[in-house]
């Protein structure tokens, strides 16, 4: 009696088992079979109970959707529930844990759990089996987006556009959550960095990153590094475009590297423009009218062949989201190997994820982290402009930005690599420093963190009339177009502020004043155009 009620008792066991064991009526899609394994799923779920170590070397890579059945998915989140708890990992506490979660029975019940440890005998080879599991739920996925989109593609109410972006919003998902870089031993990351130094060896200039076309600040950070995040932010009116269209001009024209420019301000049209009067020296407002001379239209022609051969690609996309960023990134890096990218600016960008909409400051907090996610994968300095706060304008003396100044997120300088101000004291009305020089066309560059290097302030030449910055030091004179065309800015400036100039050789000067009342500022140049009375001032000045 005991005999055929324990067999009874078996058959009603193999029956279970076999009944979970059997695939859903669902497995068949267009004709084909889906793609799973449920005997390679038993076989991990065994080895993951076998041996205590075997789940630390796949939880990276194996999720409980990983798993076709959903019996296997309850058993592996009990799995990774215990692994969790630092508790031991056997049949006996898989089975008390699922039967907490209230899963035993979905689970297949203990005979189904004792079963799954018969399957192997080591979890020897658990990493590669893992693996095939991987590739058979990327393939699932990859069918539920095709007939989700093949589905919505028929509807025609749907915008074609935001189907695409739907799509790729999906894939990107995809790779996002089964694709990661696994760590480096000391050999191969030792390796990494000789030829690394080997390579920079080579670059007698000493730029190892993509260089900005300003010397002093090449000089400093040896050219935008890869994988760097970094933040330029200012007031409004300082020149933050004009800067950045500055550094992507250099690059591309010069040093002939690719660059990716994302506006959400200005449209690329408006961008264009601001490149052409910095390249071809046309006024901005005449560019805007339309209203040039027949000599500022031969310029035009002359200087607008470079740009046209640029490798500069501009997205105006407004109120761009991070995914939409970074998959547009990842085609231009691929198509055209992009050396940096540029977005302006920061706050202008939208999160596009529904845990921080609402909050601003977490939803700034998770774009410049996402922007350095792009920058470590893309292995490409990313610059991102940033507004500041109104504190500034508040504030007493010079106006100088600070790192608390950052608008709207404390993880913008957390994240960065390297925050940079730009200041313009003549936009404060400031028009002489603390040494008595004149602030005429001085915009500084204030790098206030910097993880590689040192903390400098950099000055560089803007102008104006132009949107553009170049280099403070222009070959030994100041470009009087910073004046206005008038010299009397720089004639004003004393032979203590002459001497600063940079490469101005006061030795070779025969500086003179006439009446202190009506002269005082006059510099008389000793050569041949100069030989007057010292005490009277020239005509027209050699300027």
């Amino acid at each position: 009696m005991n005999e055929n009620s324990s067999e009874s008792r078996n058959q009603i066991i193999r029956s279970g088992i076999r009944n979970l064991q059997t695939p859903p009526s669902s497995e068949l899609l267009g004709g084909k079979k889906r793609p799973y394994d449920y005997d390679l799923e038993q076989a991990v779920l065994g080895a993951l109970m076998l041996e205590k170590e075997a789940l630390t070397d796949v939880i990276e890579i194996l999720k409980p959707d990983t798993f076709d059945k959903e019996a296997h998915q309850s058993i592996y989140r009990a799995i990774v529930t215990l692994f969790g708890k630092s508790e031991a990992i056997d049949l006996m506490t898989v089975t008390n844990e699922l039967r907490k979660m209230g899963d035993l029975e979905k689970a297949g019940g203990p005979a189904y759990i004792a079963m799954l440890t018969q399957k192997v005998n080591s979890a020897g080879n658990i990493i590669f089996h893992a693996r095939i599991l991987v590739e058979y739920a990327i393939k699932r996925q990859l069918i539920s987006i095709a007939n989700n989109i093949q589905r919505e593609a028929y509807e025609d109410t749907i915008d074609v556009f935001d189907l695409l972006d739907k799509m790729e919003a999906s894939l990107f998902e995809v790779s996002e959550m089964n694709i990661r870089k696994n760590f480096s031993g000391m050999p191969e990351i030792m390796n990494e960095v000789v030829r690394e130094l080997e390579s920079m060896k080579d670059h007698k200039d000493g730029l190892t990153g993509v260089p900005s076309g300003f010397s002093h600040l090449d000089r400093v950070t040896s050219g935008w590094q890869r994988s760097d995040l970094v933040i330029i932010a200012a007031r409004p009116a300082m020149g933050k475009t004009a800067f950045v269209l500055s550094t992507l001009r250099n690059a591309a024209i010069d040093f002939k590297k690719p660059v990716a420019m994302f506006s959400l301000e200005m449209s690329s049209a408006q961008l264009v423009k601001r490149l052409i009067s910095a390249e071809a020296e046309l006024e901005s407002e005449k560019l805007r009218k339309g209203n040039l001379s027949d000599m500022e239209w031969k310029k035009f022609v002359d200087k607008t062949g470079t740009l046209t051969e640029a490798p500069i690609f501009i997205d105006d996309t407004p109120a761009l989201t991070v995914l939409e960023l970074r998959a547009k990134c990842r085609r231009l890096k691929a198509q055209h190997d992009i050396q940096m990218i540029v977005i302006d600016y920061l706050q202008l960008m939208s999160g596009g994820d529904s845990k921080t909409k609402g909050n601003r400051e977490q939803e700034i907090a998770f774009i410049s982290r996402s922007l350095k996610q792009i920058a470590k994968e893309l292995d490409v300095p990313v610059i991102a402009l940033s507004q500041l706060s109104r504190a500034v304008e508040t504030r007493g003396g010079d106006k100088r930005p600070q790192l608390s100044d950052l608008r709207e997120s404390g993880s913008i300088e957390q994240d960065a690599d390297m925050v940079m101000f730009l200041y313009r004291p003549e936009y404060y009305d400031i028009t002489e420093d603390e040494e008595g020089n004149s602030t005429q066309g001085l915009g500084e560059v204030i790098i206030a963190k910097n993880r590689a290097g040192s903390l400098e302030n950099i000055k560089l030449k803007f102008i104006g009339k132009y949107t553009k910055f170049q280099d403070w030091d222009n070959g030994g004179f100041m470009d009087t177009d910073q004046f206005g065309g008038d010299p009397s800015g720089l004639l004003s400036m004393g032979s203590a502020s002459m001497a600063n100039v940079p490469g101005a050789d006061m030795d070779g000067f025969d500086v003179g004043y006439g009446n202190d009342e009506e002269d005082s500022g006059t510099i008389t140049l000793g050569s041949k155009l100069n030989e007057r009375n010292n005490n009277t001032p020239p005509d027209n000045p050699p300027f």
